[in-house]
């Protein structure tokens, strides 16, 4: 397990996730390589004009998406916010250019939605498909992108991403605060700490 200064300081550029890029992919393609793989989380793929990128998550990957899923879930308990959780839903755009599927996603609330509020992506090997301009057609309100150690919001405004300093989609949480137990020994640690932060209402360490 990392602490969270060696996340700040890790190289991502080394291939700990498997990844394949394809190129000039049909969206009728596409949708076979969803067929061929099933019902399953993984290999996740995204699409993207044409290009394709496939994915196979390593461990220390999974675990990230997860500690950060179960704090966010966490919050919301705490906050008395509803929500539903939709992992790696898989998302297409209407026009059959674009496609994702998401580390882990959220719906906040009860009315019906045909697109999460949230969707948070784990960047822990460099160089994959841009996936804000997947989203951004998709419509997605909010994306956190996990990099180092750190979560940027990205917040949508109109046609385009805009990084923000707070999520909007959940107001009063801290990404500081929450980052800041990811390095724990297990999860139910991170969890356990990180609720009795919000309990006690204790702000997040400097990094």
């Amino acid at each position: 397990m990392y602490t969270n200064a060696q996340y700040q300081a890790r190289d991502d550029r080394p291939v700990d996730d498997q990844i394949v890029n394809l190129h000039d992919v049909s969206w009728e393609d596409y949708e076979r390589l969803l067929t061929m793989r099933g019902d399953c989380s993984a290999p996740r793929i995204s699409y993207l004009e044409g290009e394709v990128e496939i994915i196979s998550p390593s461990q220390t990957h999974e675990d990230i998406k997860s500690r950060i899923g179960r704090l966010v879930e966490s919050y919301c308990l705490e906050r008395d916010i509803t929500f539903n959780t939709y992992g790696s839903w898989t998302l297409k755009s209407r026009d059959r250019t674009r496609a994702a599927e998401p580390d882990e996603c959220w719906v906040f609330g009860t009315a019906p939605a045909d697109r999460p509020h949230l969707a948070v992506e784990v960047v822990w090997t460099s160089g994959r498909i841009d996936k804000l301009d997947i989203y951004r057609k998709l419509g997605v309100a909010e994306v956190w992108y996990w990099r180092r150690g750190r979560l940027q919001p990205y917040c949508l405004r109109g046609e385009r991403y805009v990084p923000v300093t707070a999520g909007e989609v959940l107001p009063g949480l801290d990404l500081d605060l929450l980052t800041s137990f990811l390095d724990q020994p297990t999860t139910s640690d991170a969890i356990r700490g990180y609720r009795q932060a919000l309990q006690m209402g204790i702000a997040p360490v400097p990094g």
